[in-house]
């Protein structure tokens, strides 16, 4: 994948160059760019379930990045000195649910900043192009920046940054999650259609 935008609040830049996360802010760019994503470039004709789970197993196949139970920080790691954990980098993916749960994902940063579980936050989101190919209300970019600066202004308070990612290129069609598979019920995409 490619990264397109990165925004930086509340210090954020400063402080993972302070505290010596830049190795981990490296990494979790690497992650990005390792990852491989192509779509069809036709509006709403993704599934973004796909990008999570691949951006997810390459987290994976890192060593020490750390997946938190739900509820938490999607992905976490520490540098350590010794036997010391000198500072701590969390991530949240936010690909391929509905936007709103941007804030809930602000609000689990913001936890953990507060009780010293990490010592500044990113959020991946998908750009604002990328968005328009996957199924609708998943989050962007612009959203992302509308919770941040309007919504939820108490996050630019916290060293949190938003880095907005893009697929390869074209390619096929990423499916769609179904939904609702429960006894006797119809299958749904992710529009809440029948298939």
């Amino acid at each position: 994948m490619k990264i397109t935008t990165m925004k930086f609040y509340d210090g954020a830049k400063e402080r993972i160059c302070r505290l010596g996360l830049s190795e981990l802010f490296l990494e979790v760019q690497q992650v990005i760019l390792e990852t491989e994503v192509c779509v069809l470039e036709q509006s709403e004709a993704n599934g973004a379930a796909v990008i999570r789970e691949r951006l997810d197993a390459t987290f994976k196949s890192q060593d020490e990045w750390v997946l938190s139970k739900s509820g938490d920080i999607d992905w976490t790691k520490r540098i350590r000195y010794n036997s010391s954990v000198l500072a701590r980098l969390g991530v949240e993916i936010q690909v391929s649910s509905r936007s709103d749960q941007l804030t809930r994902d602000l609000v689990h940063l913001r936890n953990s900043l507060r009780a010293g579980k990490i010592d500044a936050g990113i959020v991946i989101v998908p750009s604002d192009r990328l968005q328009s190919f996957l199924t609708d209300r998943t989050p962007s970019l612009r959203d992302a920046v509308r919770i941040f600066e309007d919504e939820f202004k108490e996050a630019q308070e916290y060293p949190i940054v938003v880095i907005s990612i893009e697929h390869d290129g074209p390619g096929e069609a990423l499916p769609k999650k179904k939904t609702n598979l429960g006894k006797g019920n119809t299958a749904l995409s992710a529009r809440g259609r029948a298939v």
